[in-house]
């Protein structure tokens, strides 16, 4: 089964992902932790990846897909699971339905946590991290709204895609996951 949590910056993708794997037993692949195992590994990918990461660009497409492909083929994905931060665009979302035809294996639920601009701004200022500064939360969910968010009606055509109210407690938007899956 593989669920993909979907939103904006500052939604609580990661937070619901860890839940739902602590949970539910299922395992959270988070893209930038594997492409942190990647390059710790030294795998050909992470090779690569280090490089571009240490030359302070973004990681492409092809590679961030590669490292996904990479981890889904592990054993301890090998009956699905909950996927944080992938696909981020049209390239990555067509690559991810390759790679799961490939490996037989299908999307079992896209879930959609929405919050508004203003509140997301709210809560990440909220956090105190050094790169959570208003105009950086900003220029972040302009290019989700330009890259990502068009991945709704990709989901919507596949019939796979929920949206849930994510304005609510951690544990109220949890019940509201669990009651869809």
């Amino acid at each position: 089964m593989i669920i993909v949590l979907f939103g904006a910056p500052g939604v609580g993708k990661g937070t619901q992902a860890a839940l739902l794997a602590e949970r539910k037993h299922i395992p959270h692949l988070s893209t930038g932790d594997a492409l942190r195992r990647a390059i710790a590994s030294q795998s050909e990918l992470g090779i690569v990846a280090k490089k571009i990461v240490e030359s302070g660009k973004l990681v492409s497409d092809e590679i961030v897909t590669g490292i996904v492909k990479e981890a889904l083929s592990k054993p301890e994905f090998a009956n699905g699971c909950i996927l944080d931060g992938f696909p981020r665009n049209q390239s990555q979302a067509e690559a991810l339905d390759v790679i799961l035809q490939e490996t037989q294996k299908e999307i079992y639920r896209v879930i959609n946590i929405n919050v508004e601009n203003e509140e997301i701004v709210n809560r990440m200022l909220k956090r105190g991290r050094k790169d959570d500064a208003e105009d950086v939360i900003r220029h972040r969910l302009e290019i989700y709204n330009n890259q990502t968010a068009p991945l709704l009606n990709y989901y919507t055509n596949s019939g796979k895609l929920t949206t849930i109210d994510g304005n609510a407690d951690v544990e109220e938007v949890y019940e509201r996951i669990d009651d869809i899956l």
